[in-house]
């Protein structure tokens, strides 16, 4: 049995699920961001404790099949943006639809619709954030950067991390080396 967990997008999170199955005796074969597989059946008793226990956490479960398909999409993103070493071969329409076997327009539209904001935008919003981590922990230059999150140049990435931040990234990284 598989259950659907929404803002569970981080190790952090999957670490703070584990826990609160073991707290609950929930035996379960696997974590990953934004579910997990429990082993056999869990009672409807169990299923409410779990989230209560995960709602103090900003987790909840998703019961609707709406739901859980706009948290796959936000779990593929973030997994194309924050944990792949390697860029995608293909473009990200392409690639959300084989991960998720659905149709792109349709899950666009449908998570424009729950969102509040297109897609595209939020794979945006993303990147910047991973272009601020590899500004400040990494040694790579801006031109490594926009090859590393598949910009056709240093002048785009430095447009839409400045439309996002109003900074652009030297400045951010002046600011934040000021900072510490």
């Amino acid at each position: 049995m598989k259950i659907y967990i929404k803002n569970m997008v981080c190790i952090r999170c999957k670490m703070l699920v584990k826990q609160q199955l073991k707290k609950l005796s929930i035996a379960h074969r696997a974590v990953k961001l934004g579910e997990v597989e429990i082993k056999g059946d869990i009672t409807n008793g169990q299923l409410a404790d779990l989230k209560m226990a995960l709602q103090k956490f900003g987790l909840d479960i998703l019961d609707d099949r709406k739901s859980v398909l706009i948290e796959k999409i936000k779990k593929v993103i973030v997994e194309l943006i924050h944990y792949k070493e390697e860029p995608a071969k293909i473009n990200f329409s392409d690639h959300l639809s084989q991960m998720l076997n659905h149709d792109y327009t349709y899950m666009a539209n449908l998570f424009s619709e729950v969102e509040g904001i297109n897609v595209e935008h939020y794979l945006i919003i993303h990147k910047v954030e991973r272009i601020k981590e590899l500004l400040m922990y990494d040694k790579l230059s801006l031109t490594d950067i926009s090859y590393k999150m598949q910009y056709s140049s240093v002048a785009h990435l430095c447009n839409q991390f400045k439309k996002i931040t109003g900074l652009t990234p030297t400045h951010f990284k002046k600011m934040q080396i000021q900072a510490s």
